[in-house]
């Protein structure tokens, strides 16, 4: 979602759009109402709908102490960021704009790279769930066999494609609010079902081990996604200083919300709990609409969170010398390899969608590696670094836990993720 109004906010749209010599210098025009209403769009996303299955993995104990965690350790991180932007501006820097800014003033153009790559994985992540989402409803919407999953990701291809090759993608924006609108609408109506089939209180786990709760985390960390929208959002607000309380609101309002509807799914359904809440409804026609309409919505916004990845892609490649050489002269031959360079990514997370049929399990790996990074790591080291020798020993203690936090769930997760790889090549 990050990604998507990233790309608004460089279409000049008016819900986000932060001129660059406005940023950072209190002079947005953004209503506390209206930043509110942005952070809430910006960090709501199909992951929610993984909850459930979290608290019966983990327990509904463990998974409320993961959500509050990652609510409140994201929160603090994030206005992190926007102290390192203010700290910055003070010593008279300007257009400190995205966080691969932070990362260049921090680090140099090895900051800036490692920020773009860890967000370039991230957006293709999320690209590769919303594949794996949109599988699963609709093989579920025809109650037909396992390989209509994969069939149904394939069948996306030519069409995914099709969109690819737009260079402007203004007018597919209405969707991803549009599928913002169609998360709260399937949250209400999931809740809705839930209390016709809750089972007894006592039924349900409060906790089932220890070894559950990176699991969890990893979830409620993805839930919580929206880091590179901090600086841009915080710019937007006609009265900046006002954005650590609106952020803290917001924050506290999703929390909430998340834990309701973590709970009451799995209070609903217990150990029969599915990764995707809605394929444990019925498919009456509420529901069906439902499917549906998250499914079109995430399709189009595929190509619009894939967008910065392309661009990314296109910028490295027209600075090749085979390029310029033998490709800029002609006009279609330019169209052709751009085009083919959009085409092959499609077609790799295509692959890795098909390859990964667990929506749970990949949520919570990006939750714990990619997410991770952008929530704990970079922000904590970039602040060890802007802040040098201006903060305290306890800050800087704060710092350094958060860094080693970040780095070892990172690990963590990437080794339990090839281990779980390992065991099912082997099987």
């Amino acid at each position: 979602m990050a990604g998507f109004i990233s790309h608004i906010l460089r279409e000049e749209t008016p819900l986000l759009h932060v001129a660059p010599e406005l940023a950072g210098k209190g002079t947005g025009t953004a209503s506390v109402q209206k930043t509110f209403g942005n952070i809430v769009i910006v960090t709501l996303g199909t992951g929610v709908l993984g909850l459930p299955f979290t608290f019966r993995v983990s327990g509904w104990a463990i998974g409320s102490i993961s959500i509050v965690l990652s609510g409140a350790l994201s929160y603090y991180c994030m206005m992190l960021l926007v102290k390192c932007r203010d700290k910055l501006l003070s010593k008279g820097y300007g257009n400190v704009l995205t966080y691969g800014d932070l990362g260049y003033y921090a680090y140099g153009e090895v900051g800036r790279q490692s920020v773009d790559i860890v967000m370039i994985i991230s957006q293709c992540s999320c690209c590769v769930a919303y594949l794996i989402f949109i599988g699963h409803n609709l093989a579920s919407i025809f109650s037909g066999p396992p390989s209509l999953y994969s069939l149904f990701i394939c069948g996306l291809i030519p069409f995914e494609i099709l969109l690819a090759f737009v260079r402007s993608l203004a007018a597919l924006a209405p969707f991803s609010i549009f599928a913002d609108v169609c998360n709260l609408l399937a949250m209400a109506i999931v809740i809705k079902d839930d209390f016709h089939v809750m089972k007894d209180f006592n039924k349900v786990k409060a906790f089932t081990g220890w070894n559950s709760m990176p699991f969890a985390l990893g979830v409620a960390l993805y839930c919580f996604e929206g880091f590179g929208m901090t600086l841009p959002l915080e710019a937007s607000l006609k009265e900046p200083q006002k954005f650590g309380q609106v952020l803290g609101l917001a924050f506290a309002s999703i929390t909430i919300l998340y834990l309701g509807f973590g709970f009451s799914g799995y209070l609903a359904f217990g150990e029969t709990t599915l990764d995707i809440i809605t394929l444990n409804l019925p498919n009456d026609w509420s529901i069906i609409a439902v499917k549906v309409g998250l499914c079109v919505a995430l399709f189009f916004t595929f190509p619009v969170m894939m967008h910065p990845v392309y661009e990314i892609f296109e910028r490295k490649l027209m600075i090749s010398g085979w390029f310029q050489k033998n490709v800029i002269p002609s006009p279609m031959r330019n169209t052709l390899v751009l085009n083919g360079l959009r085409s092959m990514l499609i077609l790799i997370t295509v692959f890795l969608a098909v390859c990964i049929p667990g929506f749970g399990a990949f949520i919570s790996l990006v939750g714990g590696t990619v997410c991770a990074m952008l929530a704990f790591v970079f922000p904590a080291t970039f602040h060890l670094t802007i802040f040098r020798g201006s903060i305290s020993s306890w800050q800087a203690t704060v710092d350094l836990s958060l860094i080693m936090f970040g780095a070892l769930f990172t690990l963590y997760s990437t080794s339990i993720a090839f281990l779980d790889a390992y065991s099912a090549y082997k099987s």
